[in-house]
């Protein structure tokens, strides 16, 4: 099921062949929207068989992020009504030491330039794909579920530095140019479309879990890490209710999956679809799983969880419902997976 605007609109998607990117697209199409991505990279030929199956229809626009007179041409060519803004590189530690001011020109530059774009070409609602990596070390000093308005951002990485700035400087151009901009803080996403693209260097641990198995090799985990992981498209779903709601008492939402899970069940989920696949947790015994001393260790990006974000706000002012808890997202997945690679 997806949500439904009230007539199909025309939406300008930066970032649309990436992992989130494809999802929404996916999701607009469904209801019948006609959507426009843009991107330097093609849409991956799968998503465009699967795209041109759906009522709406789309179209692949490729062009720089940072090049907000292309921007403006594919907006005003295509007579583009709303546009979302999720062209991101998701920087680890290697690549902040070695390109730390493309991490920037692309995450704060991008986004400038697309909303002075949507500016020129009277695009008037935009919705910023930002992240949960913008409250950094406030989300570790805590179990308690993360709120919008009262969690300080201490952004820890020049990728959530990079995403408090975008946030900021994307505000205060919304307001001189008049444009109803709303600020979606995303959760930690898995799903289908992921993929190692090279944009994405922190790909989720749901995703190295199942890459993994599906070549045949154990795994271990640093920890039985638990978090808040949603699903892309409860993602897209929440994205969709932010461009839709007519008007929002606050710019800025969670969108997050409003359900907690450990990286070990989804490791025995995967097991039921690969049987032979091992998995252990580091230093745990007992029934935490068993694997071989070769088993490759799976990247959770620090030695801790960040707290659960809250969607109180966004579930009270768009109507947004998750959907997908860890048995419908795997049973999802592993459906999407087998018809994929038929």
């Amino acid at each position: 099921m997806t949500t439904r605007a009230a007539t199909a609109a025309t939406v300008l998607i930066t970032g649309a062949s990436g992992f989130v990117g494809l999802a929404l697209a996916e999701h607009l199409l469904a209801r019948g929207d006609h959507v426009v991505g843009y991107d330097l990279a093609p849409p991956p030929a799968i998503a465009l068989r699967a795209f041109a199956a759906l009522p709406g229809r789309f179209e692949a626009v490729r062009g720089d992020v940072r090049d907000a007179a292309a921007i403006g041409r594919a907006l005003r060519d295509h007579g583009v009504e709303r546009a979302v803004l999720l062209a991101a590189l998701t920087a680890d530690a290697a690549r902040e030491r070695a390109t730390p001011q493309a991490i920037f020109e692309v995450n704060v530059g991008g986004v400038l330039a697309a909303l002075d774009a949507a500016a020129s070409a009277g695009v008037a609602r935009v919705v910023l794909g930002s992240s949960g990596a913008v409250y950094g070390a406030s989300g570790y000093a805590t179990t308690t579920p993360l709120d919008e308005l009262d969690t300080p951002l201490r952004p820890e990485g020049l990728y959530g530095i990079s995403k408090q700035a975008a946030e900021a400087a994307a505000a205060r151009l919304a307001m001189l140019h008049g444009i109803d901009l709303r600020i979606g803080r995303l959760g930690t996403c898995f799903g289908p479309w992921e993929a190692a693209t090279g944009a994405r260097d922190t790909l989720s641990a749901p995703w190295q879990v199942l890459h993994h198995a599906r070549q045949g090799r154990a795994v271990r985990l640093p920890r039985d890490s638990r978090r808040d992981w949603l699903y892309v498209r409860d993602a897209a779903t929440a994205l969709a209710a932010l461009l839709d709601a007519p008007a929002l008492p606050t710019p800025v939402h969670h969108l997050s999956a409003g359900f907690e899970w450990s990286l070990g069940q989804w490791c025995d989920r995967v097991a039921d679809w690969y049987p032979g696949f091992e998995w252990r947790i580091d230093g745990a015994s007992g029934d935490a799983g068993a694997a071989t001393d070769d088993a490759v260790l799976v990247d959770c990006y620090g030695p801790r969880d960040r707290a659960s974000l809250s969607i109180r706000r966004l579930c009270a002012d768009t109507g947004f419902v998750p959907r997908y808890d860890l048995p419908r997202a795997a049973a999802d997945f592993h459906a999407w997976l087998a018809a994929t690679a038929a």
